[in-house]
């Protein structure tokens, strides 16, 4: 083979590589066109074959390495400097650009009840309650990580949060009988995708299904799970433990509560005042495979919307601080709720926000807020209230 194809085997090599690690992360990034377009497939394919493509690629350069190094001192300068530039890609793409490098998951949780606690009230938190044991992840933190392990009561549970849509969902990570580790690898439509240890597979977090790989429509089961106030949860839960910063990692978290309120107008995590707008607020509930999305600005002029979801009467009232939310199935379609400062309230009965009342326990409902483009995407059947 003459030199001359010697040399364009070497820069052809380098070539795919870079635009293979380029592209590799632009699919599973949030880069400008990536994420709305259907491209999973074949960001898991490149992501699957990566390393037999590397292989590949770095063999066409070292069979034309010698040839492209000969021939004078321009070559000599040419050849360091496109390796160095395609070194910087590959490290750009796997460290710079890697997600779970980006945004590191705890290596130890710490859990401290009320009375050791030094997250501010104000902070909204996910709060899971099981066989009577409850705790509360501050979304200042779990927005961060994406990601935190935690055993309940014996339960093995993975609480998630992906700030670009803003959802937060427990889910109890045990596959095919196993209980299983997951890392972040990207997002596919703005939403957080957890890769598992043991197959490959990617997870989305928005629901918890696999949706490529080996596993793909396997979902994990969902543990119901609040968004409220720290305040209002401890209200509830007064011995609900509380997660803790990271000391190692405490510069990472969000300082300001923009995010949190709805103030912060960053591209990807901020939110739009109007309604109905891609990054507007919604409380979207599913009931018997019915799903629907309530603005949020309305409940907050109106603070308690009586409805019906599913064929089951409902109930999706807003607490006095005006920003945790909750929801019931009524005892039955005539029995109409309004809400009392933190109690809801029908005739002359009235029930606390845990369910508990005068006239029995209310059954609890799953209810996500979250950016009306991941509601949509999500539940593409959805109704609007």
């Amino acid at each position: 083979m003459t030199d001359i194809r010697l040399r364009r085997l070497f820069y052809a090599g380098l070539a795919l590589l870079v635009l293979f690690e380029i592209a590799r992360v632009y699919f599973i990034m949030p880069l400008p066109g990536s994420q709305r377009m259907r491209s999973i497939d074949v960001a898991y394919a490149l992501h699957s074959w990566r390393w037999p493509l590397r292989v590949l690629f770095a063999a066409l350069v070292a069979v034309g390495a010698r040839a492209a190094w000969h021939g004078g001192w321009l070559r000599r300068i040419v050849m360091p400097v496109s390796l160095a530039l395609a070194g910087t890609a590959a490290y750009g793409s796997n460290v710079t650009m890697s997600a779970d490098r980006i945004f590191i998951a705890p290596e130890s949780v710490d859990m401290q009840p009320a009375d050791r606690n030094v997250v501010e009230m104000a902070r909204l938190v996910v709060g899971i309650d099981i066989d009577g044991e409850a705790r509360a992840y501050p979304v200042q933190f779990i927005g961060y990580h994406h990601q935190v392990r935690d055993t309940v009561r014996g339960t093995p549970v993975l609480v998630t949060f992906c700030t670009v849509c803003r959802t937060g969902r427990v889910f109890h990570p045990v596959v095919d009988g196993r209980i299983e580790s997951f890392r972040l690898v990207g997002m596919d439509h703005f939403n957080a995708m957890f890769e598992d240890a043991t197959t490959g597979s990617w997870w989305r977090q928005a629901n918890g299904e696999a949706i490529v790989g080996p596993l793909k429509g396997k979902t994990l089961q969902e543990i119901p799970s609040r968004q409220v106030m720290l305040a209002q949860w401890l209200t509830l839960h007064p011995q609900s433990l509380i997660m803790q910063p990271d000391s190692a990692l405490a510069s990472r978290y969000a300082r300001s509560f923009d995010y949190e309120t709805g103030r912060s107008r960053s591209p990807l995590t901020g939110s739009d005042s109007a309604s109905w707008r891609e990054k507007s607020w919604v409380v979207g509930i599913t009931v018997n495979n019915a799903s629907r999305a309530y603005d949020w600005n309305r409940l907050l002029r109106e603070t308690v919307v009586n409805d019906t979801l599913g064929g089951r009467p409902i109930v999706l009232a807003l607490a006095a601080d005006r920003r945790s939310y909750f929801a019931f199935v009524r005892p039955d379609s005539l029995t109409t709720f309004s809400v009392r400062g933190d109690s809801l309230v029908a005739g002359d009965k009235a029930w606390a926000f845990t369910g508990r009342g005068q006239a029995g326990q209310l059954e609890p409902v799953n209810a996500s807020q979250e950016f009306w483009h991941s509601w949509r995407t999500f539940q593409p059947e959805t109704s609007r209230y």
